[in-house]
């Protein structure tokens, strides 16, 4: 079972690489990431954006740039849209945002003509080792939807549920998160979880068992679901934390970050290929946990 950064890694390393396209690649921490991806044998990079650009951080870093494909597209819109285009073309496996604006590449992404649609909503996935927890935890989501409805609730599920299974979890345990372990009629986040569990237990979303509400406490530590009554048997044992609305992903995502040590690896789920998204303020170790997972996902699509 999977239960560090570096088992994720060790289990991409068994597996062929991927041939990965970096979007707007002249940013330093990326291209760190990228190295250390390519020396671990993950990946076969191939580097679009300001050469000299990228030629000047290579020799920075004192790494060379034999063995790295390099394309001269300064404009990072330009250079967004090339890098899809090979994607969505087949001549690479994975794409990854580089110094380039989230929005500009994701309008990329979802262009209806060279795009990587699906008819699956996007959703931005963290996966993280935190010391006080005894396994990997998804959470999702934290970045992209901002007040998801119970509908792309279950697409956000059926996302990380698919990620879930490409790392190795079989049948993952979803724990819906809200401010309260009761059903509460004047909290939707209650109401959600209900109905999210009655659709797992009618198939109507498979793959996973779903398990709530919760509130934070009771879904990852059996002590506090022991004090607060809490029976569901996944109490303290969640894999994938669904979170109610944009603003508790995100303050989870950074107060495990940069208050509890963690390590992270996130992409966006929903589209054709497997994308690298990470915040500008990640470490290059977070940029190369993502890429890492991203490699497993790819392989297993």
């Amino acid at each position: 079972m999977i239960k560090t950064m570096q088992d994720l890694v060790k289990k991409a390393q068994l597996l062929e690489p991927k041939t990965m396209v970096v979007a707007a690649a002249n940013d330093l921490h990326v291209l760190e990431a990228v190295v250390m991806a390519k020396e671990k044998k993950l990946i076969h990079p191939i580097l679009i954006g300001d050469k000299k650009e990228i030629e000047a951080m290579f020799f920075d870093m004192k790494v060379s740039t034999e063995g790295y494909l390099i394309e001269d597209i300064q404009d990072p819109m330009k250079a967004s849209e090339a890098a899809v285009k090979m994607v969505s073309s087949g001549k690479a496996d994975i794409l990854m945002k580089g110094f380039v604006d989230t929005a500009i590449i994701l309008r990329a992404a979802l262009d209806r003509e060279y795009g990587l649609r699906t008819p699956n909503r996007l959703s931005h996935v963290s996966i993280m080792e935190i010391p006080n927890y005894h396994k990997l935890i998804m959470m999702s989501d934290g970045a992209m939807n901002i007040e998801p409805d119970v509908e792309i609730k279950q697409e956000i599920i059926e996302n990380g549920v698919g990620i879930l299974h490409a790392i190795g979890i079989k049948h993952p345990l979803v724990g819906c998160i809200a401010a309260v372990e009761k059903i509460n009629p004047k909290m939707q986040a209650t109401l959600d979880a209900q109905e999210l569990i009655l659709r797992n237990q009618n198939d109507r979303i498979k793959g996973c068992t779903i398990g709530g509400p919760f509130a934070l406490d009771n879904a990852i530590n059996k002590e506090a679901a022991l004090h607060k009554g809490v029976t569901d048997p996944m109490a303290g044992d969640v894999d994938f934390l669904l979170m109610p609305q944009i603003e508790s992903g995100n303050v989870f995502y950074k107060s495990m970050m940069f208050l509890a040590n963690a390590k992270s690896a996130s992409v966006i789920a929903g589209a054709r290929k497997p994308i690298v998204l990470t915040s500008r303020a990640d470490s290059k170790e977070s940029k190369f946990y993502s890429i890492a997972l991203a490699q497993l996902i790819a392989s297993n699509t």
